[in-house]
């Protein structure tokens, strides 16, 4: 008989041991990632491709750079036209025990340590509230879905535009970078074929997105048309057009015109690369902008529809699938143009549905580390600003037959108001406003919350934006006593 062979044995133990498991394991997945295209950004060793890819804005957003063609019209009429709608049913017994003077009182307070995070907002409202002839208070609000469908954003510029004054709707994509793209009390237009880089991908190699995280080129015969609200209270006027566009060697030419007469052209052609603006003011009242590529290839990133104050503006900022990191996919020097060129008062960032998705794959430690950076790009880019910080939403997923809250939202509303404080924001805590552990399902059962068991459905993104807004009502009021004793 012959003796076992001990080293052939010991062999076989050590690789099929769990150490050795997981390092093939690993080299696998590095090896797909190096292999598939739709993994590039997860690559270790190669370099993430540059390849153009040309696949409808539709489908999946791809990691590669380059561009995706917008296979749809834009075909924007600024729904809902008056106001957002109320709930009905179980949902609408909530608020009949509210006197009507509470109704937008918050939960909760805005969570401030310093007791001077929004002074620099509170001021500019003040000059607002005082009537002082061109006295505008700005907001530019950055965010995932409900943003780009201007839900919560939108409910809160027409509560701060009905208390201080309409200055206009503020900065709008050239066209529908996503389908759910939405903006309430504008009217807008876009034939399809315009190409989109966006910080969600496909990506623009030289990180050049504009304020609202995408940049749109097109060649000759590519139109979009902006204008005033046609029905409703709000969004009616418009006293300055803004077109933000890309300068660049071998730049095209787009043509405008206002009302359907012609507005003149613009040359995009130029030395460098760099972010341009035009201007074109007209009597206050109901106008149309509307701008046509007409040789070349142009590149633009947003129109803003503005008043000559006093008022609130509210530029909703959303981009599909953003988590707050990737804000800083922009080219830094780009992006602080870009912030300075609007000149916020007042910096939203409400992230953290995206965020919950990851889970903690990606770790507290880079969340916290990547969020701040944000931050403090913003408040460089403008020292004289304020910033809120919304934390996220309750976020919940079945398990079997039960519907259970994700693991990492309190991990996540705890990292987001750590870096508030540290950066010298204020913050806003929608999780425990919303009742904390366990609230989705409860709110997808009142109809504030959608199916998804993530996002709330309209009545729930109005009840969010009614508590924001009662928060930031609040602390005004408590800035203005403090002034007074001054």
């Amino acid at each position: 008989m012959t003796p076992p062979d001990r080293t052939s044995s010991s062999a076989r133990e050590v690789l099929t041991s769990r150490p050795v498991g997981a390092i093939v394991t690993l080299l696998v997945l590095a090896a797909a990632a190096e292999l598939v295209p739709g993994l590039a950004r997860f690559r270790v060793f190669g370099a993430r491709p540059a390849a153009t890819a040309e696949t409808p804005a539709e489908a999946a957003p791809s990691a590669s750079v380059g561009a995706a063609t917008l296979v749809s019209e834009t075909l924007d009429r600024g729904a809902p036209a008056v106001a957002a709608p109320r709930a009905r049913g179980p949902i609408a017994s909530l608020d009949d025990d509210v006197p009507e003077s509470g109704k937008n009182a918050p939960p909760l307070p805005l969570d401030d340590p310093s007791g001077h995070a929004l002074d620099a907002f509170y001021t500019k409202l003040t000059a607002v509230d005082a009537k002082r002839p061109g006295a505008i208070a700005r907001i530019a609000h950055f965010g995932d879905s409900i943003i780009v469908s201007d839900f919560v954003s939108g409910e809160l510029r027409r509560e701060l535009q009905h208390r201080f004054g309409d200055a206009g709707h503020g900065f709008v994509l050239i066209a529908n970078a996503w389908p759910s793209y939405l903006h309430w009390d504008v009217e807008r237009y876009a034939t399809a074929g315009w190409q989109v880089s966006r910080i969600v991908g496909p990506y623009a190699e030289d990180g050049f997105y504009g304020l609202g995280g995408v940049s749109f080129r097109a060649e000759k015969n590519v139109l979009a048309r902006f204008g005033t609200a046609t029905s409703g209270d709000f969004g009616r006027n418009v006293s300055r057009f803004v077109v933000d566009y890309a300068e660049a060697p071998h730049g095209g030419r787009f043509a405008l015109s206002i009302d359907g007469k012609d507005a003149g052209s613009v040359d995009t052609d130029g030395p460098e690369l760099r972010a341009r603006y035009r201007e074109l003011r007209v009597p206050d009242g109901a106008h149309t902008l509307e701008l046509a590529t007409v040789s070349g290839a142009s590149r633009l990133f947003g129109v803003v529809l503005e008043r000559d104050g006093p008022g609130v503006v509210l530029d909703a900022l959303g981009v599909q699938g953003a988590r707050i990191r990737f804000l800083d996919k922009e080219d830094d020097a780009h992006w602080a143009e870009q912030l300075r060129s609007r000149g916020p008062d007042l910096l939203v960032y409400q992230f953290g549905a995206n965020e919950s998705i990851d889970g903690f794959l990606y770790s507290m430690t880079d969340f916290h580390r990547t969020m701040r950076e944000v931050v403090e790009q913003g408040k460089a880019a403008l020292p004289g600003s304020s910033c809120l910080v919304v934390g996220a939403m309750d976020r919940a997923a079945k398990q079997g037959d039960e519907i259970v809250s994700v693991r990492v939202i309190p991990s996540l509303v705890a990292e987001q108001r750590a870096v508030a404080v540290e950066c010298g924001c204020a913050y806003f805590d929608t999780y425990r406003a919303m009742g904390g552990k366990g609230s989705m399902p409860v709110w997808v059962k009142r109809g504030l919350g959608q199916a998804d068991l993530t996002h709330p459905s309209g009545a729930g993104a109005e009840r969010l934006a009614h508590w924001i807004y009662g928060a930031l009502m609040r602390g005004y009021a408590a800035f203005a006593e403090r002034k007074k004793s001054l």
